[in-house]
């Protein structure tokens, strides 16, 4: 068994996962709203009460792990540790719980998340998406027979706190001019990077596959979903036209409003928004009418990639992960 610890912008998350020859037979999930980005736009800094939080919850996590039998565990960070100067200080708590903190390149994390995904689109082209708190990882390639083969990555800096931070603020309802800055925003970020050389000249995308709380809020809330449930989610896809009318139905709300939508986690609330224009303007620079999202994300790969080097065998990605050694309880 493998533990693996992903710490986001947003959420703080721990997958524990048997894995044999590359597949994940069973993995137990656990996700907690801990807010590490909020302010790290605008700061450069991770705030201290963010820290401890990440803190807290990572401390549990690792005594989950103990106690379902993962033998070692495996510590990633993304978005919100690679922009924060302080980062290091966080680092040291986690380094204090026995874990070996590592901050990965948004191309790292773009082609876990792409490993993870992949395991349900064998030998097809897919696009896709991990859209997190202050990122947006974009992985085009294909899977066959367990090797990837991405012919173009890119992590681009736009994502729903990141959004949410610059354009939308979380109380009240957001102004018409602050809507459209925030669509141009992201347009921009998404029309450059598909307008690369790499993108352009590399077989086109059968699907669109999007991972991250947004995405599967999105499917959560199209479907007035309650309580949630990851294996209707899971590969579920909805509209463009859907996202575009969600979109306009969160924005005519107050944050205390979306928090009672069915489908959606009261904390997600007030960076759903944001996470939503991120996604729209995604799906209109691809092109595609329908987006899936996928509950293989950026763990599964992780998890994946962790067996592998702790049986010693190659790394299904240009990364290899340091895991610590977990004594069961």
């Amino acid at each position: 068994m493998i533990a693996a610890i992903d710490i986001g912008t947003v959420t703080v998350r721990l997958a524990v996962a048997e894995v044999t020859s590359g597949r994940v037979l069973r993995m137990a999930k656990h996700t907690e709203i801990c807010n590490l980005g909020i302010g790290v736009d605008a700061t450069g800094l991770l705030d201290q009460k963010a820290i401890e939080r990440v803190y807290v919850v990572a401390a549990s996590y690792v005594e989950a792990a103990k106690s379902a039998g993962a033998e070692a565990i495996v510590c990633t960070l993304t978005s919100a540790a690679r922009d924060a100067q302080n980062a290091p200080d966080l680092g040291m708590a986690l380094a204090s719980l026995g874990l070996e903190p590592m901050i990965i390149p948004g191309e790292i994390e773009a082609a876990l998340t792409f490993l993870g995904v992949a395991q349900d689109f064998n030998d097809r082209q897919i696009l896709v998406a991990d859209s997190g708190g202050g990122s947006t990882e974009l992985a085009l390639g294909n899977v066959a027979g367990g090797a990837i083969d991405l012919s173009f990555i890119r992590s681009i800096d736009v994502g729903c706190r990141r959004m949410t931070d610059h354009f939308l603020f979380e109380d009240g309802i957001p102004a018409a001019q602050d809507l459209e800055a925030a669509h141009k925003f992201a347009r921009s970020l998404f029309s450059e990077a598909l307008a690369s050389s790499e993108y352009q000249t590399a077989r086109k995308p059968e699907v669109l596959v999007a991972t991250g709380g947004t995405a599967t809020s999105l499917i959560a809330m199209n479907a007035k979903l309650e309580p949630y449930d990851p294996s209707f989610v899971h590969l579920r896809g909805i509209s463009f036209e859907d996202v575009q009318k969600l979109e306009g139905l969160l924005a005519g709300m107050t944050v205390k409003e979306r928090a009672e939508l069915p489908g959606l986690q009261e904390k997600r609330a007030p960076v759903i928004l944001g996470g939503t224009i991120t996604l729209f303007e995604l799906i209109r620079a691809t092109g595609f009418n329908t987006m899936i999202a996928s509950e293989s994300d950026l763990l599964f790969g992780l998890v994946i990639t962790a067996a592998a080097v702790y049986e010693g065998r190659e790394s299904p990605v240009v990364w290899r992960p340091i895991l610590k050694p977990l004594t069961k309880k």
